[in-house]
């Protein structure tokens, strides 16, 4: 099939039929030779399709949810609490302590649903940023949610949970809180997680409140990056926040890394969609590179997501203490 203006590989894949959760990996390997940056397509050229192509060649619906998800968790859980959304091997909730009670997070993993964000090659496997964004968002949640706080996940997968493997498994089943479709339209997408998060942010008027954004960026391949934050030029408490969880991030890098100098660092990036529009202090976090090998490790390796959820969890704590 002939690639055209506007087209990118889901497009072309729902057109004729084809999940791209499944057939997607296989659409990459066939075209490897003819994509361009992030796995983009060039016009005018010719691209194979994988086989199975539905006969009617028309667009694919976008998958309804299997069950319904938790749209949030509770503030104070008693010791031995159930979270659904972590998934049976980690819905056990202990309580470390009340560090963080009366504070609410909103937890927005990058992409999701038919949005695989930014793409990688691992070996013969596919790694895409929605899905590791989330595994490591969702640790996120069960780490604050351990200290007491009130956490909203505003994209949940409902049957995928916090996860062990190596390889995380694309899906396009997620959906926007409190169970929302996600939107083919990235402007809509965008558009749908900030009106959910201002809403609730107005039923909780008066609290303290602070939402993190968290993705995994997409370079060249041989560029390395380390974990880096945006935040709203005019936001001292979202430039507070993201300050003091890139400190934890240096001291941990000094303690564990000691000979390799850590060179994340904090900057304003006020056009971001979800920093300039929604209402509380909010910090964009970008994870590392899907695309270079040395920060893939960083994603794949199911306790470094860990140490990254627990770390910016620690940076978390150390603000919320001196609010």
């Amino acid at each position: 099939m002939v690639a055209k203006t506007g087209d990118g590989v889901f497009t072309l894949l729902r057109r004729h039929g084809l999940n791209p959760s499944e057939h997607l990996a296989p659409f990459l390997e066939l075209n490897k030779d003819n994509l361009g940056k992030d796995n983009s397509l060039l016009i005018g050229k010719t691209y194979m399709l994988p086989p199975k192509v539905a006969a009617t060649g028309k667009e694919t619906p976008p998958e309804t949810t299997r069950s319904e998800p938790n749209p949030s968790v509770p503030n104070s859980p008693s010791k031995g609490n159930t979270v659904a959304l972590f998934g049976e091997k980690h819905a056990r909730l202990d309580m470390k302590s009340q560090r963080l009670k009366g504070a609410v997070y909103y937890l927005s993993p990058g992409h999701g649903g038919y949005d695989p964000g930014a793409l990688g090659r691992y070996g013969p496997h596919t790694l895409a940023e929605d899905e590791y964004a989330y595994d490591v968002t969702i640790r996120l949640a069960k780490s604050l949610m351990e200290h007491g706080a009130t956490v909203y996940m505003i994209v949940q997968d409902p049957n995928d949970g916090i996860r062990d493997q190596t390889i995380l498994k694309m899906d396009t089943d997620e959906v926007h809180y409190p169970n929302t479709k996600i939107s083919l339209s990235q402007k809509q997408r965008l558009r749908q997680r900030t009106e959910a998060i201002n809403t609730l942010y107005k039923k909780h008027k008066g609290a303290y409140q602070r939402m993190l954004a968290i993705h995994v960026d997409s370079r060249s391949i041989g560029q390395k990056i380390d974990v880096f934050f945006y935040h709203h030029e005019n936001s001292d408490a979202g430039q507070k926040l993201a300050e003091t969880i890139h400190q934890k991030f240096t001291s941990k890098y000094k303690r564990y890394q000691p000979n390799r100098e850590y060179s994340g660092n904090v900057s304003h990036r006020s056009s971001l969609y979800v920093i300039k529009y929604t209402h509380p202090p909010t910090v964009f976090i970008e994870l590392g590179n899907i695309q270079n090998d040395l920060d893939q490790k960083r994603f794949v390796i199911p306790d470094n997501r860990q140490a990254l959820a627990n770390w910016i969890a620690e940076g978390i704590l150390d603000d919320y203490k001196t609010r």
